[in-house]
């Protein structure tokens, strides 16, 4: 195991520590722990706090970002597969169905509260784009002559929408209704079928709003 990997392991196990502690639970030097810890800082696993002594100067205790979370395992997909074969083996594609309308119905009540406060179409996807990077899409908007695009590089549910094609059918659709008034809205890229990312092409309807 590499030395960066034991340091995440051990902050893991035993919560925040200082270097010198990790230095002398991996028999390293102290320099040699912090060179480390700068490069796992680097790269957002972890974070820093300098804690006042009484006396001298402050103690720096590094402690796990959510980030680190990535070197752990992770069966939440392998998990929701399972959900989604249970639901069907229990209450059958229609069981399915209705859990997947009621989902679709709860994100259109939340995502409408939030855009009803927005005028402009643009303004409307920007803030579309702010709930749905929030739920782990990485969701960004951009604007291409006469029509907008708003494009999620990240499908935290690609496992689900793998087993079930409906859970895509049902956003593509929560996009058109959420937008019904204002703009057409296309998925012109799909992320399940091999692309990088999902792109949808939103193209404004009402003059009055763009």
């Amino acid at each position: 195991m590499k030395t960066s990997e034991k340091i995440i392991q051990l902050l893991k196990t035993q919560g925040p520590q200082t270097a010198k502690v990790l230095a002398s639970e991996l028999s390293l030097t102290t320099m040699g722990v912090r060179q480390h810890m700068q490069a796992l800082e680097d790269e957002g696993d972890v974070i820093f706090e300098d804690i006042k002594a009484s006396r001298g100067r402050p103690t720096r205790v590094w402690s796990l970002t959510s980030k680190s979370n990535s070197h752990f395992g992770d069966r939440h997909e392998e998990l929701s597969v399972q959900l989604i074969d249970s639901v069907i083996t229990i209450f059958g594609d229609s069981g399915l169905d209705k859990l997947i309308t009621h989902r679709e119905e709860t994100s259109l009540a939340l995502y409408q509260k939030r855009l009803k406060e927005e005028v402009t179409l643009v303004a409307k996807l920007t803030a579309l784009a702010e709930l749905r990077s929030a739920e782990g899409y990485m969701a960004t908007v951009t604007q291409e002559a006469d029509f907008y695009w708003l494009l999620e590089n990240h499908c935290p549910i690609c496992a689900a929408a793998s087993q079930c094609l409906s859970f895509c059918r049902s956003e593509l659709n929560l996009f058109q209704t959420l937008l019904n008034d204002t703009a057409s809205v296309s998925r012109e890229e799909h992320i399940i079928e091999g692309a990088r990312r999902c792109a949808y092409k939103v193209i404004p309807t009402n003059e009055l709003i763009k």
